[in-house]
């Protein structure tokens, strides 16, 4: 494990990026081809490769850095993996989209459904993952924008061996919808933010056995002092009523939503959360960040009790990869409640 990373560190460090200019001679297109080593609490230790692309405006100011990143990886668990994310702004930001396509083949765990689910509920399961999602924003003012989404979510081949243990939501299952959204993105930066603003209000509706609406309030801030010390917080309200498909319940853990838990590992119709994370340089090109936050998954207004709450504290090194762009690899260890913990290696922030 720790071979892994040093190796995939070194590499990282001395990698080139190739620039190429496109057709119309108003983008730089960086590439830097990798491969990844890592670990994280769903995957285990797994190996790959990435493609993190970096789109440059020919003009700085006038329109902020885009980015694609390919990705495909194999883990210990036998888990396999192919993704496509991207977040692209057309020049002078009058439209930007975002979106992601995932494969996997995931072998994966399953707890139930509400904020005390106990560990001896825990269930290996198996199942084929089909991800869609595409966002398309329009303008309208400075770094405000409106626009719409759109989603297709496929879980297909589920199935387990236990025979002490049944979930009747754990079966094939698959939703398609969509919505609208008003978004102030003004970040100085879409992977390293240190200053700016990040709102998402969104409304959604997804067409399943059980149609459902869905809710998402994403607010995100970060101011730096000297040029050194970063302030980030990120508050996420995240409601989907009714009774839903098993992975379309709001949840924390992972990389992006409360680390410290194990991905999905506490899941019903509500989350809300509150992080904070301080980064700051130490010495060459390396930093160091800590971090931490309160969450709670809900079904109702009564679930807002204080023994539903779950904690999250941790913290990690910081290794500038870009100094154009201010792009770090990121390693993080996180530690939960009830023995939960995590240890994460990504690009860019988690938030």
């Amino acid at each position: 494990m720790s071979r892994c990373l040093i190796i995939g560190v070194l590499l990282l460090i001395h990698g080139h990026a190739f620039y190429a200019q496109d057709s119309t001679n108003t983008r730089r297109i960086g590439v830097l081809p990798v491969p990844s080593f890592g670990y994280s609490p769903e995957t285990t230790t797994y190996v790959g490769a990435v493609a993190l692309f970096t789109i440059k405006p020919k003009e700085a100011g006038a329109t902020r850095t885009s980015n694609v990143k390919l990705k495909f990886t194999y883990t210990w668990r036998k888990q396999i993996i192919a993704e496509s994310n991207w977040n692209y702004f057309f020049n002078h930001e009058r439209w930007f989209t975002k979106g992601q396509l995932v494969y996997s083949k995931y072998p994966d765990l399953y707890y139930g459904i509400g904020p005390q689910t106990p560990d001896s509920n825990e269930l290996s399961f198996n199942s084929n993952r089909v991800v869609l999602e595409g966002h398309l924003y329009r303008k309208i003012r400075n770094k405000l924008f409106v626009g719409g989404w759109i989603q297709h979510i496929q879980y297909d081949n589920v199935n387990y061996n236990e025979t002490e243990k049944y979930f009747p939501e754990l079966s094939s299952k698959k939703i398609s919808g969509g919505g609208l959204a008003l978004l102030k993105e003004n970040r100085n930066s879409l992977l390293s933010a240190s200053e700016g603003h990040y709102a998402l209000l969104s409304l959604g509706y997804n067409l399943s056995k059980n149609n459902y609406m869905e809710s998402l309030v994403d607010l995100r801030a970060y101011k730096t002092w000297r040029k050194r010390f970063t302030m980030a917080g990120r508050f996420v309200n995240y409601v989907s009523p009714g009774s839903l498909p098993f992975f379309a319940y709001p949840f924390l853990g992972g990389d992006h939503f409360v680390r410290g838990y194990y991905y999905g590992r506490y899941r019903n119709n509500g989350l809300s959360t509150i992080q904070g994370e301080f980064r700051f340089p130490i010495v060459w090109r390396i930093g160091l960040a800590c971090f931490g936050g309160w969450s709670v998954n809900y079904s109702g207004a009564n679930q807002f009790i204080a023994s539903n709450f779950k904690y999250n504290v941790g913290g990690g090194l910081r290794i500038l990869m870009d100094k154009s762009e201010r792009t770090n690899l990121r390693l993080d260890y996180a530690v939960g409640q009830n023995g939960n913990k995590g240890f994460y290696v990504a690009f860019g922030e988690s938030f």
